[in-house]
């Protein structure tokens, strides 16, 4: 399992942009008010922090009055956006193939963006999760990217795809109650405050063959979408390896001190002086990293506490709860609660 500083590509501001503009509003106005420089915006390379992307959003919501801005947005995403993971997608033979082609490119948008789907029977359920530390994604973003997936679904497909069932970790609106934009663009009414963000299609939209798919172009984005995600891994700091080494290990063992230094090929006083020189230390990371996967398997809510103690490689519960409360000034339970009673 890689592990990436939690960052966003700019080309996810793109559609922010898009659909400021779709609105009548001037995009030049918005970046001044939010003291964004619009060079960062013209650099296609450029990344910008989970948080800032987040800040981003909301600001865009308030600025157009639109209680439903990321529902609204969601159907202006181009596989342009996406960049390479798009064209990617794009090619594919199937729908099937191109969900698999974001879950495997993902990282070169959105680090902390999680795209996961299981068949059970007749249908297939996509699960969407979205990490940004220890705070919730506001509403706007969660929206935005559940009807993001289902509009690059029918594009690819060239069809509507039939969704029976939509769910939301998040609290509905607080606009008059109206549902009606959601089932402008789920064709259903979506259940919220559940334990989990989902949508639930028909099974035979994975086999749909894509409308653009072409092989020959399939292998060109392939390799090059490797490329890019090889040297987005390469220009991460030492700290960032060891990171990675540390959640590749869990659950089956957590590494120690000396097992890592072993696997990246260097010695416990190089280790320890390169992450000096970094402004960190290894218990620091290894402190960061469970603090990280305990976060994200309790927003998927299917692990009990005890559960996530042990893959944790925590000596008890008590260990765990004790832990994360000093982490977050919330238990395990408390943090999970928060999660479902949050309206943002």
């Amino acid at each position: 399992m890689k592990h990436l500083n939690q960052s966003v590509s700019i080309s996810m501001v793109y559609p922010i942009l898009k659909t400021l503009v779709h609105k009548g509003f001037d995009p030049e106005s918005f970046f001044k008010e939010m003291a964004i420089d619009p060079v960062v915006t013209e650099n296609p390379d450029a990344r910008i922090p989970v948080n800032e992307l987040e800040r981003i959003m909301r600001r865009a919501a308030d600025y157009t009055d639109d209680p439903y801005f990321g529902l609204n947005q969601g159907l202006t995403l181009d596989f342009a956006d996406l960049g390479l993971p798009g064209y990617v997608m794009m090619h594919s033979k199937t729908i099937g193939d191109a969900l698999s082609a974001y879950q495997r490119y993902n990282d070169i948008i959105y680090s902390g963006f999680q795209l996961e789907w299981e068949i059970k029977g007749p249908d297939v359920i996509i699960q969407l999760s979205v990490q940004n530390d220890n705070m919730p994604m506001s509403r706007h973003c969660v929206e935005d990217m559940a009807v993001s997936v289902l509009h690059l679904i029918n594009k690819l497909a060239n069809r509507r795809a039939v969704v029976k069932e939509v769910l939301f970790c998040h609290d509905a609106p607080d606009a008059a109650g109206d549902l009606s934009p959601y089932i402008t663009s789920f064709g259903v009414t979506p259940q919220f405050g559940a334990a989990h963000t989902r949508l639930r299609l028909s099974r035979d939209i994975l086999t749909q063959p894509v409308l653009y798919s072409d092989a020959r172009m399939l292998k060109v984005f392939e390799s090059m979408a490797e490329e890019t995600q090889a040297d987005l891994y390469a220009s991460h700091p030492f700290s960032s390896k060891v990171s990675g080494w540390i959640m590749e290990s869990l659950p089956s063992f957590f590494p120690t001190l000396q097992h890592t230094a072993a696997h990246l090929g260097v010695s416990i006083r190089t280790l320890q002086s390169r992450l000096r020189e970094e402004g960190t230390t290894f218990n620091e990371i290894s402190v960061q990293v469970r603090k990280q996967i305990a976060l994200r398997y309790l927003q998927r809510g299917t692990y009990s506490v005890g559960d996530i103690a042990y893959a944790l490689h925590f000596s008890e519960q008590s260990a765990f709860q004790n832990a994360f409360k000093k982490w977050t000034g919330q238990t395990p339970g408390q943090y999970r609660a928060s999660l479902v009673k949050t309206g943002l």
